[in-house]
Parts: C-alpha cells; structure tokens; sequence
C-alpha cells in the first residue's frame, strides 16, 4: 500500500514538472502570415465584438457583446469597451494603449493589475495580462493570454486562455468586425 502510494505521489509529480516543460508559442511563428496586423489601424474607428466565456469543462456559462470605440494619438490608443451580457448586465472598460516598439504594445485598464503586454507578428498579436476579477463578492488576480488572429480587414478572432497558479480556468472567445 505504501509502495503504491509513493508511486502515485512520484507519478503526479513527474506530470507536473513535464507539464511546465512544454513549449510556449511565440508570435513570431505568424510573422509571414497574412494580412499583417497593423494595431493602431485595426483598433480605429468603432469595432462590433461578440464573445462567450467557457469554463474549464467547456461549459459556455457567459455570452456578450460588445461595442468598441477606438481612437490614437500618436503612439497611444484608447479602447472604449461596451459590453453588454446576454443576462442584460453592463460592463465598462477602458484601455490605454502604447506602442512602445515596432511589433510592441503596453495597455492599462483599471482592473488589469500592472500593465498588459502584446507582440504582434504577421497576423497575430499576442496579449498578456492579469485582471483582478471580481466573483460571488470577492476579487480575483486571473491571468489572461489572449491570441488574436485577423482574417482579413474587417474581421479580427480571439482566443483568451484564463488562468491562476498556471491551472486553467476558461476561455473566452471573440470575433470582431470592424465597421467600414
């Protein structure tokens, strides 16, 4: 009994440490990928966005759309999201981007913990962030790692991984359409 315990104990251990093992897709595996993503092209205008958030076992628990502002001056960017939920609740958020390189972005928001991070390349821009979260009364530090990918000048899709402690949590998927 002993023995098959420590087994199991070493087992799971072994799966943890090869899970941190795997190998993290970078942007630039898109940078010959087309149309190429100009940023501060794309996020110009008013942008119509319709997204559902999955949990862990896939169950689709939210659905929304949202309406999106967008306007640069210069090397910084404001997003004004709109959301609304399919249960008739509203939510505001406002980002503050920065180019702060050729390929890199820096973004604020007021409940994204410190500064998000984007690469794009080719067609796909990478995003990072944490965003306290709130839940049932209490807020949560969830980490974000969104893939967007345009298909063409108008249509852009995201995948958004959610996680806390490196343990997935959902996604969130979003196409956006940009009005002409």
């Amino acid at each position: 009994m002993l023995k098959r315990t420590l087994f199991t104990i070493a087992a799971l251990l072994a799966a943890l440490s090869l899970g941190g093992c795997a190998a993290t897709l970078e942007p630039s595996r898109y940078a010959a990928e087309k149309p190429a993503l100009d940023l501060q092209q794309y996020f110009n205008g008013t942008i119509d966005a319709w997204g559902m958030f999955q949990n862990r076992s896939g169950e689709v628990v939210k659905r929304f759309t949202v309406v999106m502002t967008c306007a640069w001056k210069g090397d910084t960017g404001t997003l004004d999201e709109d959301f609304t939920y399919a249960d008739g609740s509203k939510q505001r958020r406002v980002w503050t981007l920065r180019k702060v390189a050729p390929d890199r972005f820096v973004g604020t928001a007021d409940d994204i913990v410190g500064e998000a991070t984007g690469i794009v390349a080719g067609n796909a821009l990478r995003w990072r962030y944490t965003m306290a979260l709130p839940v049932d009364g209490k807020t949560y530090q969830v980490d974000f790692e969104d893939w967007m990918f345009l298909m063409d000048d108008r249509v852009m899709l995201n995948r958004a991984v959610m996680s806390k402690f490196g343990f997935r949590l959902g996604e969130v998927t979003l196409s956006f359409r940009k009005r002409p």
